[in-house]
């Protein structure tokens, strides 16, 4: 009998967690078609690996639509951000505005995040950046698939903030979709966790 509720239990368990991970997948998939582009003080645009001369196709797809945010008005500054890749002289976020420039976006208008190397330090160094200059709002860039958890951290990060991905994409197919969809999957239920042990941690050194 014994042996039955613990399979049963097990069985139980399973289906909860193939549930919420569907779940999750469903919430993700929802959330990468809202837009909430409105104006702001500037666009946190998201590393997504450069070369030394060149940014990388998911990252130009990224810039682009931080330059036509600009363009258009909704911001004033574009915060570019990633850190310097293996065997790269310059930073992602370097490389970043070197393309922006030569779309037109002036220089002074450019302002670099070039420590981080996971979105968590992207959106955390993008935030110091803010405070240090007094922006108070922003509009985050990224793929679709990679905007929910991008926007809880940024909300975690106390940043004042609204989505706006990416209207192109370079993960179109079935083939491409799917494992970044997988992993944003795995990403975003390991930053739950994550960010729960990290606050039943605070509570306890609180004394509470």
């Amino acid at each position: 009998m014994k042996k039955i509720n613990l399979k049963k239990l097990l069985i139980f368990i399973a289906g909860i967690i193939i549930a919420y991970v569907v779940i999750t997948a469903i919430s993700i998939c929802l959330y990468s078609k809202v837009d909430e582009k409105q104006p702001a003080d500037v666009a946190v645009i998201l590393g997504a690996g450069a070369s030394d001369e060149k940014v990388s196709p998911v990252f130009q797809e990224r810039i682009n639509h931080g330059i036509s945010l600009y363009k258009n008005k909704y911001v004033k500054k574009l915060i570019f951000t990633g850190g310097t890749g293996k065997g790269n002289q310059n930073s992602d976020a370097y490389t970043a505005m070197q393309y922006a420039i030569k779309q037109g976006v002036p220089k002074d208008d450019i302002l670099l995040e070039e420590m981080s190397v996971i979105t968590q330090e992207n959106i955390k160094n993008a935030k110091m950046i803010m405070d240090k200059n007094s922006y108070h709002t922003a509009i985050l860039v990224s793929d679709p698939l990679h905007m929910k958890r991008a926007m809880l951290m940024a909300k975690n990060s106390k940043i004042d903030c609204y989505s706006s991905p990416t209207p192109t994409t370079k993960y179109i197919t079935l083939k491409s979709t799917l494992p970044f969809l997988l992993r944003e999957v795995f990403f975003y239920v390991g930053y739950k966790i994550y960010t729960m042990f990290d606050y039943i941690s605070r509570l306890f050194k609180s004394g509470l």
